[in-house]
């Protein structure tokens, strides 16, 4: 530690960020044992016990909102963890420097628009009157239709956003990746007579398992958050048994009910769920790489 120990000194900013905003506020978790009063604060609220966790699993409002928060979450982690690894590997065995670097920026720029300006972008594409995504469904022969007000087709809309949006982001660190590998490596497959998809398949996809496994446990840790920011922009009351989320639950109990402690418990499901999973998946993982497999 002492021969990094300016690496460590520009780490204590992070830290600090971490210890204030991610340890500290753990003290709330007791607000799901107790019936919560603002004004009592938490030392004159009455402690309940499991009550508010009781009321949640009868509900059937978060039942629902429980299965399409993994359903959502299982899409995205799906198309979110294959498009990057894609569309890295595609990058890299582009030849001409300016247009790569234009096609990284490009794909790369979504990640910096908010949701809501972005969900505003979409609603415009799908809408049924001036919408692109319509006008072409018509030029074929079909029905216009508000796609997002349908059940059916809303599921697959946000999937679809969100992996056009956010894989620019892990498609850079896998590039970082790729750029790390030894070329050596590279010349002796062009020496043994390898194609460039032999040489991505067998040198530049085992080169950067590491980061593909890391980049897994992180996406992982967050099955249970299906995008707040996305859903609350886009869903509406026509696709509200498809779309409505724990994150929208936690925000409509707590924000708009004002049930802080139904809405904590909540939370203490969600937050236990996924740190149950990133143990799991990093122990698995572990496994599979001691194992020789990669």
């Amino acid at each position: 530690m002492w021969k990094y120990k300016l690496l460590y000194i520009l780490l204590l900013p992070a830290f600090a960020w971490v210890f204030v905003f991610d340890y500290l506020p753990l003290k709330g978790i007791s607000i799901a044992f107790m019936d919560y009063n603002v004004i009592q604060g938490f030392s004159a609220s009455d402690w309940v016990g499991f009550k508010y966790f009781r009321m949640l699993f009868e509900s059937e409002m978060f039942r629902n909102a429980f299965l399409n928060t993994l359903l959502i979450s299982l899409y995205k982690m799906l198309s979110g963890f294959l498009s990057p690894i894609v569309l890295a590997l595609a990058l890299n065995e582009i030849r001409t420097v300016w247009f790569k670097k234009t096609l990284q920026t490009a794909v790369y720029l979504p990640r910096f628009v908010s949701w809501v300006v972005y969900g505003g972008i979409i609603s415009l594409l799908l809408s049924p009157e001036t919408g692109v995504i319509s006008s072409i469904i018509e030029f074929f022969g079909g029905k216009p239709a508000y796609l997002l007000a349908e059940p059916a087709y809303f599921r697959t809309i946000l999937v679809i956003t969100d992996a056009l949006k956010e894989m620019g982001w892990p498609a850079i660190i896998y590039i970082a990746a790729i750029a790390g590998l030894n070329p050596e490596v590279y010349e002796a497959a062009t020496m043994d007579g390898a194609t460039r998809f032999k040489k991505m398949l067998h040198v530049t996809l085992p080169g950067i398992t590491s980061t593909i496994i890391v980049i897994f446990i992180l996406r992982v840790g967050t099955v249970m958050s299906a995008g707040l920011d996305q859903v609350i922009n886009l869903y509406n009351p026509m696709v509200f048994e498809v779309g409505d989320i724990l994150d929208t639950y936690i925000y409509r109990i707590g924000i708009e009910q004002f049930n802080l402690s139904l809405a904590a418990a909540a939370d203490v499901i969600k937050g236990l769920i996924g740190f149950v999973l990133v143990l799991l998946t990093n122990h698995i993982a572990a496994k599979v790489n001691d194992s020789g497999i990669f």
